[in-house]
C-alpha cells in the first residue's frame, strides 16, 4: 500500500503563493528521488521540479525557475513545493511522484522514470 497524499492546492489570485505537500505512507522516502508534475486541461503531463534522495540536487523547468522551490523533510516523510508569484498558466492538477534507486545526488523531471504517483491536487490561479 504505497501511497502519496497531496495537499495544499486551491484557488489563488495571480501573484499569490501556495505550498503543496506530499506525504508518503507505506514506504520511506529517503531511498527515492521525488518529482512534482502538473497537467493542465488538454495538455500532457509535464515535469515541474525534482529533488534527489538526499536533497542536495534540485532541478526546475524554465517556466518555474525562480518562482518555485522544492524541498523535502525525510524525517517527516514529506516533500513540498513552494509556489510563489503564481500565474494563470500555472493552473493545473499537480502530482508528486517517486522513483527508487536513483543515482546518488541526481534526479530527473522525465516522467517515464517515475514509479509511484499521487492522485493530484488542483491549483487554480485566477482573478
Amino acid at each position: 500500500q504505497l501511497q502519496f497524499v497531496e495537499s495544499g492546492g486551491g484557488l489563488v489570485q495571480p501573484g499569490g503563493s501556495l505550498r503543496l505537500s506530499c506525504a508518503a505512507s507505506g514506504f520511506t522516502l529517503d531511498s527515492y528521488a521525488i518529482g512534482w508534475f502538473r497537467q493542465a486541461p488538454g495538455k500532457e503531463r509535464e515535469g515541474v521540479s525534482c529533488i534527489s534522495k538526499g536533497g542536495s540536487t534540485r532541478n526546475y523547468v524554465d517556466s518555474v525557475t525562480g518562482r518555485f522551490t522544492i524541498s523535502r523533510d525525510n524525517a517527516k516523510n514529506t516533500v513540498y513545493l513552494q509556489m510563489n508569484s503564481l500565474k494563470p498558466e500555472d493552473t493545473a492538477v499537480y502530482y508528486c511522484a517517486a522513483y527508487w534507486r536513483p543515482y546518488v545526488n541526481t534526479c530527473t523531471v522525465a516522467k517515464g522514470r517515475y514509479e509511484c504517483w499521487g492522485q493530484g491536487t488542483q491549483v487554480t490561479v485566477s482573478s
